[in-house]
């Protein structure tokens, strides 16, 4: 390890210890079969499934755990509020990495940022192994994830993959397909340093260029291509609630933000960011003339 890695390894530990404690958290790997059963439990009721078909098993957990994989629980006050699970993924012609399966955190300690706590936890714990980038999905339409994600902690979008889980049967994602965004976290690079330091950069809201918009009832409303340089693409303010309230309503949005997405991509447009009131914003080069 070079004099260089060894000092950021250094500074993203206590970047990530700070948190937590700032947070009155303790954040540390899970090992024994009875910790495994707990996470297990925590993450079937984030998920909302029965105890006989729990997102990630204990038993998963337990080999995961002996195995050398990440799996680490946030706790408060002694009780598991967040469970966060990953592997390695060596992918052919890439550097190590590892992939974020999972991270649940209880509803009840929402505001107390345990997600911010348990992601520096796991960007130290792999810059410690020398792995240098953290790949995850998460569902477009969640808007605060996108925020998180994107923003507050500089993950960049790889790719949209269409019902990357196929059909899921827990009580978050029944009927409602499983299209995911695929980011990388490269854990060494300048903004996202900053990032776990506090200082992440908003993504300017764009105006015009609008591919997706709502209307006044709250649907998605579809307009043309535009052709400029930046584009914006809405999604809903709560998709969780209306899964809740308007489920035929959620899959129409489903669709939509699908299909912008793939056009959007298609013309040669990454994903710059999200801003804070939920707009994704696309980028594109133009062409010389």
């Amino acid at each position: 390890m070079t004099a260089v890695l060894e000092a950021e390894v250094r500074e993203a530990r206590k970047v990530a210890d700070a948190v937590a404690r700032a947070r009155d958290l303790t954040i540390r790997e899970l090992h024994e079969p009875i910790e495994h059963r707990d996470a297990e439990r925590l993450l079937g009721r984030v998920w909302r499934t029965g105890p006989a078909s729990p997102p990630v098993s204990g038993d998963l957990m337990r080999a995961l755990s002996h195995a050398g994989a990440y799996v680490a629980g946030a706790f408060l006050d002694g009780e598991l509020v967040g469970v966060t699970a990953a592997f390695l993924a060596n992918r052919p012609g890439s550097s190590a990495e590892l992939h974020s399966h999972i991270t649940g955190v209880l509803s009840e300690v929402r505001g107390r940022q345990v997600g911010w706590a348990l992601k520096l936890h796991q960007r130290a714990w792999s810059l410690e192994r020398g792995i240098e980038s953290i790949a995850w999905t998460f569902d477009p339409l969640v808007r605060r994830n996108a925020y998180f994600n994107l923003t507050k902690l500089g993950a960049h979008v790889v790719s949209y993959l269409v019902d990357f889980y196929g059909e899921m049967a827990d009580g978050v994602n029944a009927g409602q397909g499983s299209d995911r965004l695929l980011v990388r976290w490269p854990l060494r690079a300048p903004d996202v340093i900053a990032a776990a330091a506090g200082h992440h950069i908003e993504t300017p809201v764009a105006a015009g260029a609008t591919i997706l918009d709502t209307d006044g009832d709250g649907r998605p409303r579809r307009l043309a291509m535009p052709d400029g340089p930046t584009i914006r693409c809405a999604v809903p303010a709560d998709i969780e609630g209306m899964r809740l309230d308007d489920p035929a309503l959620a899959q129409v949005w489903r669709m939509e933000v699908r299909t912008a997405f793939q056009e959007v991509l298609a013309s040669g447009a990454r994903v710059a960011g999200v801003t804070k009131d939920g707009w994704y914003v696309f980028t594109r080069e133009r062409k010389n003339r």
